[in-house]
């Protein structure tokens, strides 16, 4: 990276070279804008990445490691799979319990009734009609994912008819889809199952979606939507709830964009870390990167942490107060624990014996006793501890993509929970590694091949995910996803459609609306603003209108 103060101009600079901005700088750069992006990493991903710390022959995925959720409308404008983007769907969801049953879920078929019968007759009648509630909300609430969020209240005339237009996409709710929406906003995961079902298995094994990379139990209020948002999925088969393997890892979902970004002219470097975003009479003018390299842009836009794109690179004093201390109290807890390991054999369970890779294998395999396993786990992490007996969201990519393992080895991601968040700023190696040494010894109870089988061990902690990875607090999503932290909340009042308060800044991340997972929904849709907002000015200009 240069470190000479000349300047260089583009129409637009994208901070951050996740699969957010990747994305944002693909669609900026179709546009026809001189486009860059620039990451501060020598590589590109950001939590989509895929490492060797192991070695050249296997090929990890260091922080999230399945796809769903990315809309189809991304995947054919940018023309993904010519780039190498290539999804597998994901096998059935596999839960093994210490009195030697296991649970085997697809989605919502007569199988997974037959599966859930085991542990209650009841359960497994009331099954259907609860996947088909949970359809019935889910159709109607999946729009809101690709719709900007209004200004709520604004009674500018812009505003109103953006409020309007949401009110007309909501007209399929009725009294009861609408009093359903809400207990799904305002409930816990816990009271939701409770109204369909008995057993404890099968609670624990339905509320997994509810807690995935949360600070909240599955007793907290605002999980039910956790679950709805993660259950919602789609990978472009139109397949609710379905999730899929990235061939090459979830780096190659990175490497796609980026290919993408390219082809339409974009602009990428790394090492290049921003140090300021740079702003005159309150619009922005460009940034200035660590060396003191300036780059000129009338448009630049923000796929990192809110806190650090306007706490750290600019002047607190260049924004509304209100604005400042929003941000300042914005949520980006964790406890999130990734472990991922290579292994010589696959996992021979108690329940379903066997190495010989069968469909248990393929998909989730999930660490959880049940509903109270779960709460039990979040209270220890709460009180200041790491949970005496974690829960770990597991998938073997390798069982369906072979070109990350050698042959007859595998590599496993364990997406583990929860250790105290305070880790994040105060990490302690040696419970670090305690808490992972649990989580090996919990599978093992399952597999008692498990431990022997473990050829690598990666653990990162929330620490590791704050400090090398830009993730606040470790937090994968760069925000909670509690209820006072979405739609048009999200990442604050007023500035949920994407802008700011800097003319000119923009802001794409995993903290905005669509944010939570890698879905590029935010890019999509802070793209669209920026290039109305500029057809507008252009209108502006060439007749002299007003806003």
């Amino acid at each position: 990276m240069s470190t000479n103060s000349h300047s260089t101009g583009y129409d637009a600079i994208v901070i951050g070279g996740g699969h957010n901005g990747l994305i944002a700088g693909a669609y900026l750069a179709r546009a026809g804008l001189r486009t860059i992006v620039l990451e501060a990493r020598d590589d590109l991903g950001g939590a989509a990445r895929t490492e060797q710390p192991f070695g050249p022959d296997f090929k990890v995925t260091a922080l999230s490691y399945v796809m769903s959720l990315m809309p189809p409308t991304v995947q054919k404008d940018l023309d993904l799979a010519r780039h190498g983007y290539n999804v597998i769907p994901m096998g059935p969801s596999y839960f093994a319990f210490p009195d030697g049953r296991s649970l085997t879920l697809e989605v919502g078929d007569d199988a997974d009734r037959r599966e859930i019968a085991k542990f209650s007759e009841p359960d497994a009648a009331n099954y259907a009609a609860y996947w088909a509630w949970l359809q019935g909300v889910g159709d109607v609430l999946a729009p809101l994912l690709l719709t900007t969020p209004p200004k709520l209240a604004s009674k500018r005339p812009r505003d109103l008819i953006e409020q309007l237009r949401l009110v007309w996409g909501l007209r399929g709710l009725d009294v009861r889809t609408t009093a359903e929406a809400t207990r799904l906003f305002t409930m816990s995961v816990t009271d939701v199952l409770d109204r369909w079902f008995e057993s404890p298995q099968v609670k624990g094994a339905l509320a997994i979606n509810g807690i995935i990379g949360t600070w909240a139990g599955p007793d907290e209020p605002g999980t039910a939507y956790v679950m709805m948002h993660h259950t919602i999925g789609d990978i472009g088969d139109g397949q609710m709830g379905s999730w899929g393997f990235p061939v090459g890892g979830m780096g190659a979902v990175s490497a796609a964009c980026a290919s993408a970004a390219r082809s339409f002219g974009c602009e990428i470097r790394t090492n290049a870390a921003v140090d300021r975003i740079t702003t005159r009479n309150g619009r922005v003018t460009g940034v200035v990167l660590r060396g003191g390299e300036e780059l000129r842009a009338s448009t630049v836009m923000a796929a990192t942490h809110p806190q650090i794109t306007f706490l750290r690179q600019l002047d607190r004093n260049e924004l509304p107060d209100d604005f400042v201390r929003d941000l300042e109290a914005w949520r980006s807890r964790s406890g999130v624990v990734k472990v991922n390991v290579a292994l010589s054999e696959l996992p021979d369970f108690i329940a379903d014996p066997g190495t010989e890779q069968q469909p248990r294998h393929t998909g989730a395999i999930e660490l959880c006793h049940s509903i109270e396993y779960l709460e039990r786990a979040f209270v220890d992490a709460r009180e200041g501890r790491a949970s005496a007996k974690p829960f770990a969201d597991c998938v073997i990519p390798s069982t369906l993509d072979r070109t990350i393992a050698p042959e007859g080895c595998h590599v496993m991601s364990m997406y583990c929970q929860w250790v105290p968040h305070t880790w994040a700023d105060e990490p302690d190696s040696a419970e670090l590694s305690a808490f992972a040494d649990r989580v090996v010894d919990g599978f093992t109870e399952l597999a008692p091949n498990f431990k022997q089988s473990i050829l690598h061990r990666q653990v990162i902690g929330p620490h590791e995910m704050q400090s090398e990875y830009g993730l606040i607090g470790g937090n994968i999503f760069h925000g909670e996803l509690s209820t006072d932290q979405l739609f048009h909340m999200r990442p604050a009042p007023g500035y949920a459609d994407f802008t700011t308060p800097i003319e000119g800044l923009y802001q794409c991340s995993s903290a905005t609306h669509g944010g939570g997972g890698v879905t590029g929904i935010p890019a999509l849709l802070a793209t669209r603003r920026v290039l109305r907002d500029r057809q507008r000015s252009m209108m502006k200009s060439k007749f002299g209108r007003g806003r």
